[in-house]
């Protein structure tokens, strides 16, 4: 909760590190390491910054940020260069990061959040490249810190916000939203887990609506609940240092989750602290038309895409989101909803936001490991609506389908459930159900509605599940003249 609310108006920018989904790193022919790999394997001269040696670029970066550029609503620019910029860590062997400083790849894009106040596009101020560096490990007890530079050198796409959101609601939304965007578009794994995303937020407040006041930056946060709360905490901390009249300092801090605050790492550079100066071993980025409309011909559906195709069939927007979230779900539906009418999209979505959701959910099943059909999917809700499956027996035939493949029809028959309706077979069921419950027939004949429900289910249980529930109820009325 955001204390002075009505007093303050709070600023976010939010600086997001994607990692590249490059089989090498970006300046080095070495392959990117998982995390669970030992210490310093994945790493070469390039590296560890050895004396002569010469990092070479990785063209499968350029690619995905040009891939990344038209996801952001934008084009690539057709000159990018490379700079160096200046700071000593124990884990950057060089002394500095090679980045893009004064001429991006991507400069301007978009990204579409919806609010309680309605949809907005954030601005893209810019997004670089840049190499990453390596992990410091400070083991429990002891007094030393451990380096592992298997992440070093990892391609990283840094996109940076214009400060335009104002409040932690919009700074998640927004950081959701640019993690679909960023798997959609199949620029990175997305991963938040692994840390192929983490996002940086700078906050502020200020008395005065569009005025920004001094900024804290929070780093390397991994979640989209850790960007709301880190976002909330900062914006209480700095109105409560304000109200006691003390000044907020510019500086980087980091965040506890165990304890839902922020703490204090250091005070905040300055871009003229870096030294920033051209790379002089890596040449300038040239792009040319060709290569841009080639790249721009691999475009994937967005999650924007999917919103819009989905908004006409009376969905709640829980569900579209349901779907938007799973990529394989989005792709899936949307095959479905080209392929057959609205009423059977519906259901296939039904399905895959309940039933099979709640498969995944509890750890059953993974969605790579799931199997959908749009023909057998079609030829399930034929069997629904048709009265030869009941809804029950067809979350027992959907889960087969999506583990094994198979074919409804083939499941119904080798598992016995499809429903019996003809009069030869039901008659003498619904005739017995009726002789051996007087009670609730009388039940029924005096106006107790509830007497129904239990006549048909005493048919489906005489049945072992079979009778078709309509038509039971039908024949029951029928008998007793009803």
């Amino acid at each position: 909760m955001i204390k002075n609310s009505t007093k303050y108006y709070p600023t976010i920018g939010i600086e997001c590190h994607v990692q590249l989904k490059t089989r090498t790193k970006l300046f080095a022919a070495v392959t990117i390491s998982d995390s669970e790999d030992q210490p310093n394997i994945a790493t070469s001269h390039i590296c560890f910054g050895m004396p002569g040696a010469l990092p070479v670029l990785n063209e499968e970066a350029i690619h995905l940020a040009i891939k990344a550029a038209f996801a952001l609503g934008t084009e690539p620019q057709k000159f990018s260069k490379f700079d160096r910029k200046h700071y000593f860590y124990p884990d950057l062997p060089k002394g500095y990061q090679i980045t893009q400083y004064d001429q991006p790849i991507i400069i301007g894009g978009k990204v579409k959040i919806h609010t309680k106040n309605g949809d907005r596009s954030i601005n893209i101020t810019r997004a670089h490249l840049e190499e990453d560096a390596g992990k410091t490990i400070h083991p429990t007890g002891k007094d030393y810190s451990l380096v592992d530079l298997n992440r070093a050198g990892v391609p990283l796409l840094e996109i940076v916000s214009e400060p335009e959101l104002h409040s932690p609601e919009e700074a998640r939304e927004y950081a959701h939203e640019l993690y679909l965007l960023m798997r959609y578009a199949d620029v990175s794994d997305a991963n938040l887990y692994l840390g192929n995303m983490r996002f940086d937020i700078n906050v502020s407040v200020s008395k005065t609506k569009g005025v920004l006041g001094t900024r804290s930056e929070t780093k390397n946060l991994n979640s989209f609940k850790s960007v709301e709360k880190a976002a909330e905490y900062e914006i209480n901390r700095q109105i409560k240092e304000l109200e006691l009249g003390k000044q907020i300092i510019q500086e980087t801090r980091g965040w506890d989750d165990s304890k839902q605050k922020t703490f204090s790492q250091r005070t905040k550079e300055d871009a003229h602290d870096y030294r920033y100066f051209p790379e002089p071993d890596v040449p300038p980025v040239l792009l040319d038309d060709k290569t841009i409309a080639k790249i721009k011909l691999e475009a994937k559906i967005l999650p924007g895409d999917v919103r819009s195709l989905l908004s006409g069939l009376d969905l709640d927007e829980s569900t579209i989101e349901m779907v938007v979230d799973e990529i394989s779900v989005a792709e899936f539906t949307i095959k479905i909803l080209k392929k057959y009418d609205k009423s059977v999209t519906k259901k296939v979505i039904h399905w895959l936001t309940s039933d099979v959701q709640g498969y995944v959910v509890e750890n059953k099943l993974s969605w790579d490991d799931i199997i959908l059909n749009e023909d057998s999917f079609k030829t399930l809700t034929d069997l629904v609506k048709d009265n030869k499956v009941s809804s029950t027996n067809a979350k027992v035939i959907l889960i087969e389908m999506i583990k094994n493949n198979s074919k409804p029809n083939d499941v119904a028959r080798s598992m016995n459930l499809l429903q019996i309706s003809g009069d030869q077979i039901l008659l003498p069921i619904i005739r017995k159900v009726i002789l051996d419950n007087k009670k609730a027939v009388e039940d029924l004949k005096s106006g107790e509605q509830k007497a129904m429900g239990f006549l048909v289910g005493q048919a489906m249980k005489l049945s072992k599940g079979q009778a078709n529930p309509s038509l039971s109820a039908d024949m029951i009325k029928h008998e007793l003249g009803l």
